[in-house]
């Protein structure tokens, strides 16, 4: 089995799945039933990471409940971005927030068939932290490096990264240095134990290897797209294109919603951290530190432009280090929803590609 093939396995496994059940118009309990008739509800995925902060305040706030008018707002949250594509895939969402891998191989998975990427959210907030000792990337080699998953957003950046200071690493955890890949609450007790020598990761969890960890950031993602003025795709709006088809108007709203909590959020930072705090809170019963929150607001973006460039580089990154087969990316994009929304607020439309 090839290492593509690897890292793609989950998503294929849940082709079949997903294609019958994209064609019956969305999530179990509410997507269109396939008869004409409007979804009464929709739902929604995210992540309880403030790379989607957007949708823990909009959903903490009730801004996108309010939204979507008599549609119901329902939520699930994921851990990983492949879970949250098969659940598209197998109609238990409808939409959900995500990074951009996990959406480039949704979409080659099911051949442009499963998905639409309709909003940008979150820019930025990712990066390599190392800990005290290491002072340059030439130190770098023999080191152990971890990413969230094998093949996920980070984990693709490290490797190009690598790749482009000429070394050599495998999915095995061999090469120049050794890339392990494991989930972010192990990364922070693996990095305190001084087990990892760091990780390339996203907010919060770059802040938190830095304020609690006493790591520093070796390398800001942001200063590797000079292209895009330091402005990578994070996290973006994403939604399963049978439901888009047949629901516009509950996607339309969901979109007012968005670009409402993205202003909220960029017009009133302290509060937008508060209430993020408290939805994380909410979900997983820790307590995040004020200080690490305002930290990782600080290095994120919030806006509803996808970056679409930055997308499409991303994928070339992940075909380059072997983690993706060429995928033909025209018609991801479907932003004459979001884009008839800033229109009639008086702003700038986005583009994709």
């Amino acid at each position: 089995m090839s290492k593509r093939t690897t890292v793609l396995s989950a998503a294929a496994a849940a082709l079949a799945l997903s294609l019958a059940a994209t064609a019956c118009g969305g999530a179990e309990d509410g997507g269109g039933s396939g008869d004409g008739a409007p979804a009464d509800s929709l739902t929604l995925g995210y992540f309880p990471n403030l790379t989607h902060a957007p949708a823990l305040v909009g959903v903490e706030n009730g801004t996108l409940a309010e939204a979507l008018g008599d549609v119901e707002l329902q939520t699930q949250t994921f851990n990983a971005g492949p879970d949250a594509i098969n659940a598209l895939f197998a109609g238990e969402i409808d939409a959900t927030f995500i990074g951009p891998n996990p959406a480039v191989n949704g979409w080659s998975q099911s051949d442009g068939t499963a998905l639409r990427i309709i909003a940008g959210s979150t820019s930025r907030g990712a990066g390599l932290v190392v800990r005290e000792g290491i002072d340059s990337v030439e130190d770098l080699p023999g080191t152990t490096l971890s990413t969230p998953q094998l093949g996920n957003t980070q984990d693709v950046a490290l490797r190009w990264f690598v790749r482009e200071q000429g070394w050599e690493v495998d999915t095995e955890g061999g090469g120049d240095l050794s890339i392990l890949p494991q989930d972010n609450a192990e990364i922070i007790d693996t990095f305190l134990l001084g087990e990892i020598d760091g990780a390339w990761v996203p907010e919060p969890h770059l802040s938190r290897l830095v304020e609690e960890g006493g790591g520093h950031l070796l390398v800001d993602e942001a200063d590797l797209w000079p292209e895009t003025g330091g402005e990578f795709v994070t996290t973006h709006l994403i939604v399963n294109a049978d439901f888009l088809e047949a629901n516009p108007e509950v996607v339309e709203g969901l979109l007012r919603g968005h670009v409402e909590t993205v202003d909220w959020i960029n017009d009133n930072p302290e509060e937008a951290q508060a209430a993020a705090i408290t939805h994380l809170e909410s979900l997983t019963g820790g307590e995040l530190d004020a200080e690490v929150v305002a930290s990782a607001f600080g290095n994120m973006t919030f806006t509803v432009d996808p970056v679409a460039e930055s997308l499409r580089g991303g994928a070339e990154h992940a075909e380059g280090v072997g983690l993706l087969d060429p995928v033909d990316l025209e018609g991801i994009y479907a932003l004459d929803l979001l884009n008839g929304v800033l229109t009639e607020l008086d702003r700038e439309e986005v583009a994709g590609f």
